[in-house]
């Protein structure tokens, strides 16, 4: 059969050829998959069976309910001070992976170069080449504790490229960027002319300063498409619901493809983000506030017990990842996790997933019961006393 060859020549995902193998394995422990081990909030669950039980089964609006974009506009503005119109500047999407599917199609014509940070999310390169454009990675090292400085950014602006990905909290090293750091960051980009995506699906998970985005930063916000979702902070993965907001000539352009390609969300997925904002809003989101607890509790235990291990690890402030630097065992990340998983039957993902500078670690997960991570810590050990 005849196929597109960029899309034929897409190399797999590397946490998805890694996790083809854990599948045959179910008495693995997994440490790898970003995705929340609590289920959906009751509340969020009922405002979904009773959208189904009113029998509101049929399309939304393109752009969804105006309803929830009207709260997404209000939560945007309670919890980080960012203003978007409902009516045109926000759209609700299948997940926060269609969100940045549309940005990137929107912003980026093909030979176009896009900066990416790197280590990165999986999906943004290959994105990225669907469009007809080339990643220019951006190094960010542990030594700078994985955040996007001024001085990488303008060796890497000087070999090209338009437009420039911000992903904080990050995955997959757990980073942040401050205020300070972000506004550093602002001649670069306009001395460029640098349009942005911002991924912020991690803003509610950072341990324990409050997130800040780069749409609120001086006057970024009008070269800025912000893409958030659910999935993260209220434990909503399976329900695949997403936003983006963006000027209003961005977001037409991305509403274009959305229409055409997706229609609009799960009806009953924006109902129930609907009421994930409407009623969180009242109780001060204390479902997201505890999940949020937890993770921190695991992570400073998975902090405490690598290092005591001999692991490098830079302490991560957002998501819920730690990305170890696993060279003290005489292997690097890619050796170190695929004898791990053989000899332990514990999983984490080679660091060279997320960028090729990255062999010496690998991305292990906290969204897991400590009661695995506790077990998964007693099998790491065993296995470095055993190699």
């Amino acid at each position: 059969m005849r196929l597109n060859k960029t899309v034929a020549n897409l190399k797999p995902s590397g946490i998805r050829e890694f996790f083809d193998i854990v599948s045959t394995m179910p008495e693995a422990l997994s440490l790898g998959v970003g995705e929340p081990d609590f289920v959906t909030p009751w509340p969020i669950r009922n405002a979904a069976i009773k959208s189904i039980q009113k029998g509101y089964t049929a399309y939304t609006s393109n752009k969804g309910l105006l309803e929830l974009r009207m709260e997404i506009s209000r939560y945007l503005e309670d919890r980080f001070a960012i203003k978007y119109s409902a009516n045109d500047e926000i759209i609700v999407t299948n997940g926060a992976s269609e969100a940045i599917d549309l940005a990137l199609r929107a912003l980026v014509e093909p030979g176009d170069g896009v900066l990416v940070p790197s280590p990165s999310y999986v999906s943004y390169s290959p994105v990225i080449q669907i469009c007809g454009g080339h990643s220019i990675p951006v190094r960010c090292s542990a030594e700078t504790m994985f955040k996007l400085t001024p001085e990488a950014l303008e060796e890497a602006a000087k070999k090209g490229g338009k437009t420039l990905i911000i992903s904080y909290p990050n995955n997959p090293t757990g980073a942040i960027m401050t205020r300070p750091e972000l506004e550093a960051l602002v001649p670069i980009i306009k001395k460029y002319d640098l349009m942005l995506v911002s991924d912020e699906i991690y803003a509610e998970l950072t341990y324990p300063s409050k997130h800040v985005s780069v749409a609120s930063i001086n006057d970024l916000k009008d070269r800025t498409i912000l893409v958030g979702g659910f999935s993260k902070a209220f434990a909503m993965t399976g329900w695949r619901l997403g936003f983006a907001c963006a000027p209003k000539d961005a977001l037409d352009a991305m509403f274009k493809t959305h229409q055409y390609a997706a229609l609009c969300a799960p009806t009953v997925s924006q109902y129930a983000g609907l009421a994930a904002l409407r009623d969180g809003r009242e109780d001060d989101y204390a479902a997201v506030s505890e999940m949020k607890e937890e993770y921190d509790q695991r992570r400073r235990y998975l902090v405490s017990e690598l290092r005591k291990l001999g692991f490098k690890i830079y302490e991560p402030q957002g998501a819920f990842y730690i990305f170890a630097d696993v060279s003290c065992s005489g292997m690097n990340g890619n050796e170190f996790a695929h004898k791990l998983l053989k000899a332990e039957k514990v999983a984490v993902v080679p660091g060279n997933a997320f960028g090729e500078e990255c062999e010496n670690f690998v991305r292990i997960s906290y969204a897991t019961s400590l009661k695995v991570l506790t077990q998964a810590m007693d099998r790491i050990a065993h296995f470095l006393s055993s190699n």
